[in-house]
């Protein structure tokens, strides 16, 4: 027996969406957070954050896996593994960006996914390309630029590992999409949160300080609104087309930008703004082409 398809609904689909977006601007500040030392005084190493972020996010998914059963066999471990890997880069490298970058550059940086994901799809699924998703590209691109200003003397090197979270999350956005043919939600969040803290807990045990109970909260924290804000992610698609609910996730940026100046008082430059514009101008356009293409094929 099936489940019923979701009715449409425009409303609950783009609140579903900004609500994740706010809540994953949150797990960014509370990483910030941890990273600079502003909870507690003491600063935890990124690859630690990572840890709490999948353990916790796994013991939340438990007692809802151990409720509904989802059914594991059949798993396409190597699917499951690489997206895994991948997903645990793009988060570690996500969170050691956003203790050194203000938080609207490096999310903004980590917008470049999509289009990597575009450019990865060519060989990887044998996509072909046209002019307007190059040019997609070529604009977001041009803000990446902006935002990381390479060989200009307000450089940060710390900008190029918000590029490799951004590359990481475009593959694993590959593998996704091959997932979502055979696996459904639930099985594939809990395995690769499974998966996830393996990697996390094993790669946080070379540099491990033991948090206060203040860190542990944060920590507990981010893996629980994580885990909410994918959960909303699903709605939000559920309910609306992929074209209509992931311009929402945008406001991401917004709540990055607020939450980063509400409290550490940063505020991105003008020159951050601007890549930031052309960067989700990018990821828009792509977006825009994506849903033409689907309502002429």
């Amino acid at each position: 027996m099936t489940e019923d398809a979701p009715q449409a609904n425009p409303i609950k689909s783009g609140a579903s969406m900004i609500g994740c977006a706010a809540l994953v601007a949150m797990t960014t500040l509370l990483a910030k957070a941890l990273g600079k030392g502003a909870i507690d005084g003491s600063a935890l190493h990124p690859l630690e954050i990572s840890a709490g972020r999948f353990v916790f996010a796994w013991l939340t998914l438990l007692p809802i896996v151990l409720w509904r059963r989802p059914n594991l066999k059949a798993v396409a471990w190597r699917l499951h593994v690489a997206r895994s890997v991948c997903g645990w880069s793009g988060v570690s490298c996500m969170f050691a960006a956003a203790t050194v970058l203000p938080l609207a550059d490096a999310t903004a940086i980590s917008f470049l996914s999509p289009l990597i994901t575009m450019m990865l799809a060519i060989p990887l699924l044998g996509e072909r390309v046209g002019p307007w998703r190059w040019g997609a590209a070529v604009v977001a691109m041009a803000g990446a630029f902006l935002l990381i200003r390479p060989g200009a003397a307000s450089f940060q090197a710390m900008a190029l590992v918000a590029l490799g979270s951004a590359f990481f999350m475009g593959l694993e956005s590959i593998f996704v999409k091959k997932l979502t043919g055979t696996d459904r939600p639930l099985r594939i969040l809990f395995i690769n949160n499974s998966i996830g803290a393996v990697l996390a807990v094993t790669a946080a045990a070379f540099v491990w300080v033991s948090p206060s109970p203040e860190q542990w909260q944060a920590l507990a924290a981010i893996g629980m609104i994580m885990v909410t804000a994918q959960s909303l992610f699903i709605q939000a698609l559920r309910h609306g087309d992929a074209s209509f609910a992931l311009p929402f996730f945008y406001a991401t940026l917004v709540f990055a930008a607020v939450y980063d100046f509400a409290v550490f008082s940063v505020l991105p430059s003008a020159l951050s703004a601007a890549g930031a514009v052309l960067v989700v101008g990018g990821a828009l356009l792509l977006a825009w082409r994506e849903s033409r293409l689907k309502s002429l094929g």
